[in-house]
């Protein structure tokens, strides 16, 4: 088993001090991903919000009895309403935890 000293860690921290001190990193303010978080999450809620529509005018063509639609497409587009649906709230969950965790943060 290879065992390490306290002489090694202190070499490879002059290291990775040597390095951080030769280039350090300029912000370019720039978003590297190519997207926007914003516009992602409007992108998705305006999906969810597309799907719901869909969904309620199936239901309300199947209470009508118009032929057009059937009831099995009617329950596939009122299942993917609401898995769409559940998904975005996990998802302002998740940001409305995060955004506490930030805020909790000792300065």
């Amino acid at each position: 088993m290879n065992q390490i000293t306290p002489e090694q860690i202190l070499a490879h921290m002059r290291r990775l001090s040597d390095v951080a001190q030769q280039s350090p990193a300029q912000p370019t303010g720039k978003v590297e991903s190519g997207g926007d978080f914003t516009q992602a999450l409007s992108k998705a809620i305006n999906q969810v919000n597309e799907l719901q529509k869909e969904s309620s005018q199936a239901a309300r063509q199947i209470e009508a009895g118009d032929g057009g639609v059937s009831l099995v497409k009617a329950m596939i587009a009122s299942q993917k309403s609401g898995v769409a649906f559940d998904a975005v709230v996990q998802v302002r969950n998740r940001v409305v935890s995060a955004y506490q965790d930030i805020m909790n943060m000792p300065i």
